[in-house]
């Protein structure tokens, strides 16, 4: 009885976790769906993606359900524990175990079809590069985002210096973003070259396989979690079943 009584709450107290952050979520969806100058349309200057491949627009429609799934996983797992319902106990064992399913099939299809991702990277940057040529220096949203994010990683442009030549910014003179050059001097093509800042590509790459340990803990604590979950809600329901009898 003890140690059922400890499962419960751990379990109330776990899913009161989910509960409130699939509210947190549910809430930014439906803000970023209802607000048109959200960072979804800033977002859509920076980078137009195809239209087979992502629509940033549905962003706001995957965080509502993300976050009406978590809710209710979290109401049916507190729900379930508190009342020791079986019905609520095998819905919740089923979620979490279907969720964790696609976990595992979406990292393996990731692992095996690595070419096909590498193509939409290369999709992704051809758009990337269109559209600093055509509105860096000229649209001013987009060129703020843009030397925002190149200060904070210390990067130049999507892959290197080269992304911004024959852009509104370059074609008023032979300069470049000073983020692309190292010194005080003028940014031009030569001192953009000699100081060979890195893309802001690679540095995202770079600082994924520097907290690649940290991204795997998380990764193998999350679904750590969901099994015990899973074994927990398995504990409390055939418990229930007992006392039924």
């Amino acid at each position: 009885m003890c140690c059922t009584g400890f499962l419960k709450v751990m379990m109330f107290i776990f899913n009161g976790a989910i509960f409130l952050a699939g509210a947190a979520i549910l809430g930014v969806g439906i803000w970023v769906t209802v607000d048109s100058n959200s960072l979804l349309s800033l977002a859509n200057k920076v980078v137009s993606l195809p239209e087979d491949i992502f629509q940033l627009n549905y962003v706001g429609y995957v965080l509502i359900g993300v976050g009406a799934v978590l809710l209710i996983i979290g109401f049916l797992g507190c729900c379930g524990a508190v009342k020791e319902s079986r019905c609520m106990l095998l819905t919740f064992f089923s979620l979490v175990l279907i969720i964790f399913i696609i976990e595992v099939a979406g990292g393996v299809v990731l692992f095996v079809f690595n070419n096909e991702v590498d193509q939409i990277f290369d999709t992704i940057e051809d758009e990337v590069r269109a559209n600093i040529q055509k509105d860096y220096g000229n649209e001013n949203e987009m060129t703020k985002v843009w030397n925002t994010t190149m200060e904070q990683f210390q990067c130049c442009g999507y892959k290197n210096y080269t992304d911004f030549y024959g852009s509104p910014f370059n074609n008023a003179g032979d300069r470049y973003p000073s983020q692309c050059c190292s010194g005080t001097g003028p940014c031009t093509s030569n001192a953009a070259e000699k100081a060979d800042i890195k893309g802001c590509f690679a540095r995202l790459l770079e600082l994924l396989e520097e907290n690649s340990v940290i991204i795997a803990g998380v990764a193998i604590g999350i679904a750590a979690l969901e099994i015990a979950a899973m074994v927990v809600s398995m504990v409390l329901y055939c418990n229930a079943g007992k006392k039924g009898k």
